[in-house]
């Protein structure tokens, strides 16, 4: 059974992120004094009395404007409203009620779900201000003072909530969804490729590079698995990064890669690998995660017999530090081989979770020894005793030795070339950890 799901609605700026981060405990929403900072939906995992539930934070509802992104995000709002089990309507005391806050109150009604009205900013204790029963016209019954800032009435709103939510299940569903960073600089079709997945809207596609902020999670279920899509902003070189919205936007999208199981890299057809596409992948490299290497817009390119295999090559060529990933080339726009990605997002996920016993790799370590002989240094050769695997996601291996400073870093990538070559491991890094003998570790 799946989590209640709270939303939290409001017009712009009145601290519905703010809000959202207290809720969850973390800073995973931007939070700026600057009306719009929050586009698209935002999901967290949240508990209370026991009671595990998703809340989602949401852009700014204006009811009245042409602003096409201002327009999208009333969108998502929309979205997350029909979505949600319980909603947060997030007022603030310092305007009282406004024609805005009438106008989304409307629409919350007509919804027919339950609603929680929250009176935000209410920063004092003892006497609540005057203007506070105000917002009794709205309709919604008993509003609940809170202070996001100061955490002050957040239990009370909680436990509004959870009043609201279905019966609990007998049994909790254990999540084995495959998480999946979607990853590259900005325009190259992450969100594109999002929407076409989920088969909606699920966040804002504009030319305009930098229209995604956050980092938005999207669950879906197909006949090849469950997954948690998670389509981060895009990122830029640091020397671009000006702006201090931006900068919490490419942080949010390297901590989208620490916490997903695959990462899929994309890249535009049209400009071939860039020095910042270089960048991006090996944060995923260097974070040991499983991935695949996407090259979108391949419709938009002139085709030749051989077009795509020279074109691999040059990939690989340029990524030659995760020459272990699998390239596949598409079209967000058409459709194009886009199934094939469940395909492969299993294959190297199931790869960087693979265990080997300890006998089948040092078999391996012995027929790579007979073939290529250990260094020597000075009259001094390198000896290996044995080795074994430790850890997966990624793969983690360590050898034992008789001197570290011997085992040379070519030798190293020998051994795990050969591993490779015996037991696959296709899309994910391998670690290798070099001891000697006398390490207390």
């Amino acid at each position: 059974m799946a989590r209640p799901l709270v939303a939290i609605v409001g017009r712009p700026n009145v601290g519905k992120s703010m809000l959202f981060n207290r809720l969850v405990g973390k800073r995973l929403s931007i939070v700026e004094d600057t009306p719009g900072v929050t586009r698209d939906r935002l999901y967290a995992e949240c508990e209370w009395a026991g009671r595990k539930f998703d809340i989602v934070d949401t852009g700014g509802i204006e009811p009245t404007t042409d602003n096409e992104i201002l327009l999208f995000m009333r969108e998502q709002a929309n979205i997350a409203i029909s979505a949600a089990d319980v909603i947060v309507l997030v007022t603030e005391i310092g305007t009282g009620v406004t024609a805005a806050d009438a106008d989304v109150a409307g629409m919350l009604l007509r919804s027919k779900k339950p609603v929680v009205l929250c009176v935000n900013k209410m920063d004092s204790t003892g006497e609540p201000d005057p203007g506070f029963y105000e917002f009794y016209s709205l309709g919604l019954g008993d509003p609940i003072a809170v202070s996001a800032v100061h955490g002050h009435g957040t239990g009370d709103l909680l436990e509004e909530c959870v009043k609201y939510f279905p019966p609990e299940s007998a049994e909790d569903e254990e999540d084995d969804r495959i998480r999946v960073a979607i990853i590259g600089k900005p325009n190259v079709g992450k969100s594109s490729l999002t929407n076409l997945i989920c088969g909606e809207n699920r966040v804002i596609v504009s030319s305009v590079a930098g229209t995604t902020r956050d980092a938005v999670d999207t669950r879906v279920e197909n006949e090849f698995g469950k997954y948690t899509f998670i389509d981060t902003a895009g990122i830029r070189r640091r020397s671009k990064v000006d702006d201090r919205i931006e900068k919490f936007s490419v942080m949010r999208a390297q901590l989208a890669i620490e916490r997903a199981d695959v990462c899929l890299i994309m890249l535009d057809a049209r400009e071939g690998v860039t020095e910042q596409d270089t960048k991006i992948a090996g944060l995923a490299h260097e974070a040991g995660k499983a991935s695949v290497i996407i090259v979108n817009k391949w419709d938009l390119v002139e085709k030749e017999t051989g077009t795509m295999e020279k074109m691999r090559k040059q990939v690989m060529f340029d990524l030659s530090f995760m020459s272990y990933a699998p390239v596949l080339f598409i079209s967000a726009l058409t459709g194009q081989r886009v199934q094939r990605i469940y395909e492969l997002i299993n294959y190297v996920n199931d790869q960087s979770a693979m265990r080997i016993t300890t006998g089948l790799l040092n078999n391996v370590l012995s027929d790579a020894q007979a073939r290529v002989q250990p260094p020597t240094d000075k009259g001094r050769r390198l000896k290996i005793y044995y080795m074994t695997q430790t850890g997966i996601k990624p793969p983690n291996f360590v050898i034992f030795c008789n001197d570290r400073e011997l085992f040379h870093f070519s030798y190293q990538r020998y051994i795990e070339n050969q591993i490779r070559a015996v037991f696959g491991l296709e899309g994910t890094p391998v670690r290798i950890v070099i001891r000697q003998k006398g390490d207390k570790e």
